[in-house]
């Protein structure tokens, strides 16, 4: 009965995870009808903000540790799955158009938002491969659970974009969100609130990913910037001077996976 659960969870998470992926396409695409309602700001600012929430609780280390006393470490990524899932299709279920516009661009201006749409599709889909898109959905640890065989050790080996740039996944969602023609007051809410997350969640992915890699990531900030173009900041490079004033930081831990999902 076990098995037969955990296979159905497994298949239910990643059907669950292309009707999200489909419906967010055309939510972002923007394919809602824009009304003259103006009271649902606050409303669709705090839709964009309950999403954010759990998906950065649920990656810190210490909810995740206390989490898995009771989710299996198999599961933990379906699990983490489901609920990004949840909260997105809920976003997008209680969205509350509204009818000012900010700015809608037309002729050249049109054509190329509408590439750089499309384009940050490919991108983010492009830098999730580099990193195991089954990772990220809780496809890969369940696989080899389903097989019965040990999950395989992550290495942090940085290829492609992730040569450049810490955060190329992040940096391609920030383009699924601006590159839109027409750009509502709605529009700008969810972009504004997504987009300071999204920063916010950089500088936290690489304290997590420091916290499980020590010096090796600590390394890895020094020589890469988090995005191109920032000069100072938690999201630049990172001297390496920071590994002399904390001698007892982490190493590389042995008793965790050398590479986390985020």
């Amino acid at each position: 009965m076990r098995r037969i659960a955990g296979l159905t969870f497994g298949i239910a998470t990643h059907v669950l995870f292309a009707v999200t992926v489909w419906h967010l396409f055309w939510f972002l695409k923007g394919s809602t009808t824009p009304t003259d309602a103006y009271g649902s700001m606050r409303v669709d600012a705090l839709l964009a903000l309950q999403f954010t929430v759990p998906h950065s609780l649920l990656l810190l280390p210490a909810v995740r540790n206390r989490l898995r006393r009771v989710i299996p470490s198999a599961f933990y990524g379906c699990y983490y799955c489901v609920v990004t899932c949840l909260t997105l299709l809920l976003m997008i279920a209680s969205w509350q158009p509204c009818s000012t516009i900010i700015w809608q661009a037309s002729g050249i201006g049109q054509t190329a938002l509408t590439i750089g749409f499309f384009a940050s599709w490919i991108a983010i889909l492009y830098s999730l491969s580099l990193t195991g898109l089954g990772y990220q959905t809780g496809w890969t640890p369940w696989w080899h659970w389903l097989r019965g065989t040990p999950l395989p050790q992550r290495r942090f080996e940085p290829t492609g974009a992730y040569r450049l740039l810490r955060h190329p996944v992040y940096l391609s969602f920030i383009g699924l969100i601006w590159f839109t023609p027409l750009m509502t007051i709605d529009r700008a809410i969810l972009a504004g609130v997504w987009t300071s997350y999204i920063f916010l969640g950089s500088s936290l992915k690489d304290r997590r990913l420091t916290f499980y890699l020590g010096d090796s990531y600590r390394r890895y900030k020094a020589s890469v910037p988090g995005y191109p173009g920032v000069p100072w900041g938690p999201l630049a490079r990172r001297p390496l001077q920071a590994l002399a004033r904390n001698p007892s930081g982490n190493k590389e831990r042995s008793d965790v996976p050398s590479r986390r999902a985020a």
